[in-house]
């Protein structure tokens, strides 16, 4: 995945140096609990004082983003994680963190293609090229569902209320609950 998007980003010029806009203000929400518990496996590994401090931050982010999402705005609120510029759970970054900026396509088993641009710079850089390279994640997401049935179970997938958080969300509800006995 590293890879990929490096080598993606590379061909287009990309760089998060000195961007204006950051991703990390933008407003994710992830959808498997895998990478929900992930995102936990992180926190656990970080000292306290570091933890509550995300935690905090968390429950800000949410009351926030509730607020502007009750106003009709998106909300556009820094990312729980982020500190003094940099993720503080780097290692542990969702897919999305991961890939956000270069310009992606998913395909899904229905036949649908989605195409996404990547971010305003992305986007700039692509402007006047008749030929770009897009990302396609659908293999990643293919391989991010077979770890969230192994994680939750087979039977279970189709039938758990769907995730829809923000990390922050993720953060504040605490680490997920897998799969019960017997799936």
């Amino acid at each position: 995945m590293q890879t990929q998007y490096v080598n993606h980003a590379q061909v287009l010029g990309l760089t998060c140096d000195q961007c204006a806009d950051n991703c990390c203000t933008s407003y994710f929400q992830h959808h498997t609990r895998v990478e929900w518990a992930y995102l936990w496996e992180g926190l656990s590994e970080l000292p306290d004082q570091t933890r509550n401090k995300f935690t905090q931050r968390a429950r800000d982010y949410v009351r926030l983003a509730g607020e502007a999402l009750a106003e009709g705005r998106r909300p556009a609120i820094m990312c729980p994680l982020n500190d003094e510029g940099r993720c503080g759970m780097y290692a542990h970054r969702l897919m999305i963190c991961r890939l956000h900026g270069v310009p992606n396509r998913l395909r899904f088993p229905s036949g649908k293609v989605v195409d996404f641009p990547g971010c305003y710079r992305s986007q700039a850089l692509c402007a006047n090229r008749i030929v770009f390279p897009v990302l396609d994640r659908t293999a990643m997401y293919a391989r991010l569902m077979e770890l969230e049935m192994q994680f939750v179970g087979p039977r279970r997938v189709r039938t758990l209320p769907r995730v829809d958080l923000t990390l922050a969300e993720m953060i504040v509800q605490g680490p997920p609950q897998p799969h019960a006995s017997g799936d």
